[in-house]
């Protein structure tokens, strides 16, 4: 009988060995995720934007009425009813008269459950210039759908340019 003995203590040091193993692996994964903090607003409306900016660095930035055409579809209508108005040399959604090399979207502020304030991050570098400068970019939620309604920095608000 001894033989047996020590087969059932074996046996059940393995089990307990292997219940060990699957709680540990269970804790890790659940150790490892981490919560989003953020407002699902500011999730939502972050993606539009981050979208439409790698979409503008992508393609031609100059202002045109076709390139505007070319973006309407991430744009409130009222704010693009406003754009095709505007006349400029400057490009309206980097608020710049030199195209940036890269952007980067960074901290959004959910100011109602249709609105929100995204930090988006322009940036120049080439030998002689390294420069940062930020821009706010407003987006409102339309038809379940999340839109760029303004652009605008510490010294000039798109939508009251264009209105005026």
């Amino acid at each position: 009988m001894k033989p047996e003995a020590g087969s059932q203590k074996s046996e059940a040091w393995r089990r307990r060995f292997i219940f060990f193993c699957l709680l540990s692996s269970v804790f890790c994964l659940l150790s490892c995720s981490v919560p989003n903090l953020e407002a699902p607003e500011c999730t939502d409306s972050r993606a539009v934007v981050r979208e439409f900016y790698s979409n503008h660095f992508g393609n031609e930035m100059k202002f045109t009425a076709e390139n505007l055409k070319a973006r309407e579809k991430y744009l409130a209508p009222d704010f693009a009813r406003l754009l095709q108005k505007f006349v400029t040399d400057s490009d309206p959604f980097t608020l710049s008269e030199d195209a940036p090399k890269a952007f980067r979207v960074g901290s959004c502020k959910a100011v109602a459950p249709d609105k929100t304030e995204i930090q988006v991050l322009l940036f120049w570098k080439d030998d002689a210039r390294s420069e940062q400068r930020e821009i706010n970019v407003e987006a409102v939620k339309q038809n379940d759908k999340w839109l760029i309604n303004n652009i605008s920095n510490n010294t000039s608000n798109l939508q009251n340019i264009l209105n005026h």
